[in-house]
């Protein structure tokens, strides 16, 4: 099939390569002009393990190509994905920006020659299939045509770092739609996963539409409540580890996204549970358990701070930062921990941030170029601890697994070491001298 897709971001990118990769014929658009003339050059904007060998191998089978050509794209053939950001409009309650969303829809209409099925794949609230369909019809009208189309909702699942795996081997995917006609296309498109034996959820538009937030708002729970049981365990004398695997140990509970820490980040679950709340306030629906995961999970940002406060005093001091990516194995640091905390630090009067991560320094850099005066980064982990008060570990990098911690208490001016993901073992660290600090124990 041709597919055609507005927006080469993350998870986008991903998609329209693996689209490509099962022979489609895939136009990625875009109107960033020099975005699309680094991917025609083969320079991936992201980091996404096996992202870069898979679009060279499908751009040189001519299974994909990318451009800033709208018309073009529209009148491609008959699948058009609109895969636009929609971040949270901050000057209306934190709801789903659906400005680019409804810009596509418009591009879509003023381009429209044939039937074509229209897909939002981008994360939106319910009802935006309806504000799409009338945006597009509404134009059709005043031009006294009479082209067919369609709507359907496809909203993705996929995670970075996993994204390619997760797109190839979904553990499902939802379509939705509102006839056998655009049902069949949709069938029809993710037809190579089907036949491999992986699940098709086919529902209503509006079905489609919850599903996405309603997942991330149940794994953004699960989270919350973890990390408040963990807090709980530490003021009982209790090991949070233990109690996770008491829990997950039970098939109706499972093992995935029990781990403590501090709070989940990311592009997703944070504006997500916000677009739903509002969402639901809009349907008169209070959705007080997840106002509630908000509540624990903006007190969790900073307990690492807390922590530090136990033993230091932190204006004048010197603190070093393990990971700056709000999870590992990616450089997006959209929400990450790591940015809140270095922002207190500042307040508090630090003297010295020191910082490492593998793949998210030029991004943070970005973000706090005008405070180089307190913050620097470091291209080796161990430069980052020289004459430290504490070091702080906030993203899981493997890396990190396994240190040479002599050496970090060698290094640093003190021996405090706070993991805020619980990757150490406080047993180790205790025979060398080292003051340990971990979440929920």
């Amino acid at each position: 099939m041709k597919i055609t897709i507005f927006w080469t971001g993350y998870v986008w990118l991903v998609a329209g390569t693996c689209f490509a990769d099962m022979w489609h014929h895939v136009m990625c658009i875009d109107v960033d002009e020099s975005k699309i003339q680094k991917l025609t050059e083969w320079i991936i904007p992201i980091y996404e393990p096996g992202l870069s060998e898979l679009v060279v191998k499908n751009f040189n089978n001519w299974n994909l190509q990318f451009s800033t050509d709208a018309q073009a794209g529209v009148l491609f053939w008959e699948v058009v994905i609109s895969a636009v950001g929609t971040p949270p409009d901050k000057e209306n309650n934190h709801k789903a920006d659906l400005k680019y969303v409804k810009q596509v829809a418009k591009t879509f209409w003023e381009h429209i020659d044939s039937y074509k099925v229209f897909v939002n794949k981008s994360t939106v609230p319910v009802g935006t299939g309806e504000i799409c369909e009338k945006i597009i019809q509404d134009e059709i009208n005043h031009r006294w045509e009479t082209i067919t189309f369609d709507i359907a909702s496809n909203p993705e699942f996929l995670r970075e770092w996993n994204a390619i795996q997760d797109f190839m081997k979904p553990d499902r995917v939802v379509i939705g739609v509102e006839n056998k006609k655009s049902k069949q296309i949709l069938e029809e498109l993710y037809k190579p996963i089907s036949k491999n034996g992986y699940q098709i959820i086919s529902t209503n538009i509006k079905s489609a539409e919850v599903i996405k937030y309603a997942s991330n708002a149940f794994l953004a729970t699960k989270l919350s409540f973890i990390n408040e049981i963990a807090n709980f365990a530490e003021v009982v004398w209790a090991d949070i580890e233990d109690i996770s695997r008491g829990m997950w140990s039970d098939s109706r509970i499972g093992r995935k996204f029990l781990s403590a820490g501090i709070w989940y980040g990311g592009s997703c679950f944070p504006k997500d549970i916000e677009a739903l709340l509002q969402t639901g306030k809009e349907n008169w629906i209070d959705f007080k358990i997840l106002s509630d995961t908000q509540i624990v999970n903006e007190r969790q940002k900073l307990i690492v701070i807390d922590k530090l406060q136990k033993y230091i005093s932190i204006a004048g001091s010197t603190i070093s930062i393990w990971g700056l990516s709000y999870k590992p194995n990616t450089d997006d640091i959209r929400d990450a921990p790591s940015i809140q905390i270095m922002k207190r630090l500042i307040d508090l009067w630090v003297s010295q941030i020191k910082t490492y991560d593998p793949e998210a320094m030029d991004r943070m850099k970005e973000l706090f170029k005008d405070r180089s005066d307190i913050i620097s980064f470091h291209d080796v982990s161990s430069d980052a601890l020289s004459d430290s008060d504490a070091l702080l570990l906030l993203t899981e990098w493997g890396e990190f697994k396994n240190p040479d911690f002599t050496e970090i208490k060698n290094q640093m001016k003190w021996n405090l070491i706070i993991d805020g993901r619980n990757i150490w073992k406080k047993d180790k660290l205790k025979k060398l001298g080292i003051v340990y600090e971990w979440i929920g124990k």
